[in-house]
C-alpha cells in the first residue's frame, strides 16, 4: 500500500459500506446466489447506462470508449476497481488500448472516519484504542480499497504503522462476485464468442485472490516466510509484524522510516543502479530459490532507508511457485533471451498444463513473431515483462489457460520494469538480470546441489522399482479373474501403473543418455565427440534430477493427503 500525503474526506463510491462493522468480527456474508445480486445488478446496470456501456451488454456492436469503462469501474467501487486492474493486466483477453486506460484505476477510496477505524481495533484487539497504543495518529497515511494505514506509537516507544481493513468487506466482496458471475453467464450467452475469452476462470481466480488479500492472518504469515527467506539479502529489510497487536482486520506492523524509491530517486540518481540491481537480485532469488515473489512491486511498496537499503511493504498479494514451475520458467527466461520459439512454448506448455486443445502451430507461429520483435531490439531494451505478457496473449489465442501463478508473475515483471524505467531510465535493466540468471544457474548446479537432489532422486526411484511391480501383478489378477467391472479402482490403478510405467522408460531413457555419453568420453577421437559426450552426460543427469524431484513432489502431495 502507497505512503500519500493525509487525505481529505471524499464522496463515497458505490459498493463501499461506510457503516461500523457489527461486534463480534468482520461480518461473514450470506451464500451468495444470483437473486441475492438482484439489486446490486440493477445498480450496476444503472451506472452502465450513465457510461453509455448498455449499447455494447444489449449487443448492438458499439465498443465503449476505453475512459467510459474505467470511469464505470470507478463509480462501481472497490471490487470493480480490483476488477479492472486485473483485466488491466491481462492484455491476452483485453485490446491494448483498454488495458492501458484501465492501468490508470486509482487505487484510493475515500478515508474511513476515526470512528470507524477505533471501533474496528478496539473490537478486534479487545482494548481501548489508548491501551494498545500510546498515540495514534487520526489521519491516515494511505487508504487504499482493502485498508488503510495509520502511524502510531506504541508504549515501549516502538513506531507502528497499524493496517487497518474497511467494514463489512466480506459481504461487499461475496454480492459483487455473485453480480460479477452473473453478468459474465449472461454474456456468454448473449455472445457465444464470449467464451473463448474464460471470463468465469478469470472471476473466479479474482475472487480466490481477493480473499487471499483481505486475509491479514495470511498476510502475517507471508511477511514472516519473506523475512525468514530473505534473512541473508544485505540490501533489504521488512516490517516485522507486531503479533499482540495484530488480530481480524487490523495488522500492526513495525515502521517504515525510509522514503519512497520514486521520491527519493530525484534528489539521489546516483543511487539508484545499486536500487535497481537490488530489486532484481531480489525478484529473481525470491522466485528461484525459495518459490515465493512479491506480485506488486510499484514504488508505493518500495522504500529506502536512511542506510540506503530497501524496505519492501505490502505482503497482501504474493505468488509462489513449485519446484517444477520454477525448472519451465527458469529455461522460459532462457528460451526469450536466446529468441528460441520452440523452446520457449515447451516451457510454457510444461507451466501452463495445456491439453490436447492447443492449437500448437499457431502458437509457435505467434510465439515466432513475437520473439522477432526481440531481436530486433537492443538486448538492453527488452523487457522480460512484455516478452511473457506477448507468450500469454499467443497461448489464449490458441487454446492455452494461463495459471494463475503465471498471470501474477507477469505482472510483477510488469510493474518492476515499468519502475525501473522511470527511475533510471538509461540503466541496463537486462544487464542486471542476465548477471543474476548466471549466478542462479551456476547456484543451481553446483556440486552440493547436484548431491542433494542426486539423493531425493535414488530414494524415489527405489519407490518407484519396488511399487511397479506389484500395481502390474494386481491388474493382471484382476483381468485374469475378469473382476474388471466389479473393481472400483480399477482406473486409479490403470492411472497410476501408466505413471510408473512412464517414469520407468523416462528414467531408462536418461540413463541411457549418461552411459552413451560416457562411453564417447572414453573414445580417443576428442574434438565434437567429447563435447556431444559431456552434452548427453548433463542431459541425461538433468533429465533424471527433473524427474527425480517431479516424483518426489508428488508423493509428498500424496502423503499430505
Amino acid at each position: 500500500m502507497a505512503t500519500v500525503a493525509p487525505l481529505a474526506e471524499r464522496r463515497p463510491l458505490a459498493g463501499t459500506d461506510r457503516r461500523a462493522a457489527k461486534p463480534g468480527g468482520m461480518a461473514v456474508a450470506p451464500q451468495a446466489t444470483g437473486l441475492r445480486a438482484v439489486p446490486r445488478l440493477v445498480q450496476i446496470l444503472g451506472v452502465a447506462a450513465r457510461h453509455k456501456l448498455l449499447p455494447t451488454l444489449m449487443g448492438s456492436g458499439r465498443r465503449p470508449r476505453p475512459q467510459e469503462l474505467r470511469e464505470a469501474f470507478e463509480e462501481l467501487g472497490l471490487v470493480f476497481l480490483k476488477f479492472g486492474q486485473v483485466l488491466a493486466m491481462r492484455r491476452d483477453l483485453l485490446p491494448a488500448g483498454y488495458a492501458e486506460e484501465l492501468e490508470s484505476l486509482h487505487d484510493e477510496l475515500p478515508a474511513m472516519g476515526i470512528d470507524i477505524v477505533r471501533t474496528t481495533i478496539e473490537r478486534d484487539l479487545g482494548a481501548p484504542l489508548a491501551e494498545s497504543f500510546a498515540s495514534f495518529d487520526e489521519t491516515p497515511l494511505a487508504a487504499a480499497t482493502i485498508a488503510q494505514v495509520h502511524r502510531a506509537t506504541l508504549h515501549d516507544g516502538r513506531q507502528v504503522a497499524v493496517k487497518v481493513q474497511r467494514p463489512d468487506l466480506q459481504a461487499i466482496i461475496a454480492r459483487d462476485i455473485a453480480a460479477l458471475t452473473t453478468l459474465v453467464a449472461l454474456g456468454e450467452r448473449l455472445f457465444p464468442s464470449m467464451r473463448a475469452l474464460d471470463l468465469p476462470v478469470v472471476v473466479k481466480e479474482f475472487s480466490r485472490s481477493l480473499s487471499r488479500e483481505i486475509d491479514f492472518g495470511r498476510e502475517a504469515s507471508s511477511i514472516a516466510l519473506f523475512r525468514t527467506a530473505l534473512a541473508d539479502f544485505s540490501d533489504l529489510w521488512i516490517p516485522d509484524v507486531v503479533p499482540a497487536l495484530s488480530k481480524g482486520a487490523v495488522l500492526t506492523l513495525e515502521f517504515s522510516p525510509g522514503e519512497r524509491i520514486d521520491h527519493y530517486a530525484g534528489p539521489h540518481p546516483e543511487t539508484m543502479p545499486r536500487a535497481i540491481n537490488a530489486l532484481v537480485r531480489l525478484m529473481l532469488q525470491s522466485i528461484f530459490e525459495e518459490g515465493i515473489f512479491h506480485a506488486d512491486p510499484h514504488p508505493g511498496n518500495v522504500f529506502v532507508l536512511p542506510d540506503g537499503r530497501l524496505s519492501l511493504l505490502d505482503f497482501g498479494n504474493t505468488g509462489e511457485l513449485d519446484e517444477r514451475m520454477r525448472e519451465s520458467l527458469m529455461l522460459l527466461l532462457e528460451a526469450v533471451v536466446k529468441g528460441d520459439a520452440r523452446a520457449a512454448i515447451e516451457a510454457y506448455l510444461e507451466m501452463a498444463a495445456a491439453g490436447d486443445e492447443v492449437n500448437r502451430a499457431g502458437l509457435l507461429a505467434d510465439m515466432k513473431a513475437a520473439l522477432y520483435e526481440i531481436r530486433r531490439s537492443n538486448l538492453a531494451d527488452v523487457s522480460i515483462g512484455d516478452a511473457l505478457d506477448s507468450l500469454m496473449s499467443a497461448g489464449s489465442r490458441n487454446g492455452v489457460h494461463n495459471p494463475a501463478e503465471f498471470v501474477l508473475l507477469t505482472r510483477a515483471f510488469v510493474i518492476l520494469e515499468a519502475m525501473v524505467g522511470q527511475l533510471a531510465p538509461d540503466h541496463d535493466y537486462m544487464q542486471s538480470f542476465r548477471d543474476e540468471i548466471a549466478r542462479l544457474t551456476a547456484l543451481h548446479f553446483a556440486p552440493e546441489r547436484i548431491k542433494t537432489k542426486t539423493q531425493q532422486w535414488a530414494r524415489d526411484m527405489e519407490r518407484l522399482f519396488a511399487d511397479a511391480p506389484g500395481d502390474t501383478r494386481r491388474v493382471l489378477h484382476r483381468i485374469a479373474a475378469g473382476d474388471l467391472g466389479r473393481l472400483p479402482g480399477l482406473e486409479a490403478l490403470g492411472a497410476r501403473l501408466s505413471r510408473n510405467v512412464t517414469r520407468l522408460a523416462s528414467a531408462i531413457s536418461f540413463a541411457a543418455l549418461v552411459i552413451g555419453g560416457s562411453m564417447l568420453l572414453l573414445t580417443p577421437m576428442g574434438g565434437w565427440h567429447h563435447v556431444l559426450g559431456e552434452a548427453m552426460i548433463v542431459g541425461g543427469v538433468v533429465g533424471m534430477l527433473v524427474a527425480g524431484i517431479g516424483a518426489l513432489r508428488r508423493r509428498q502431495v500424496h502423503g499430505q493427503h
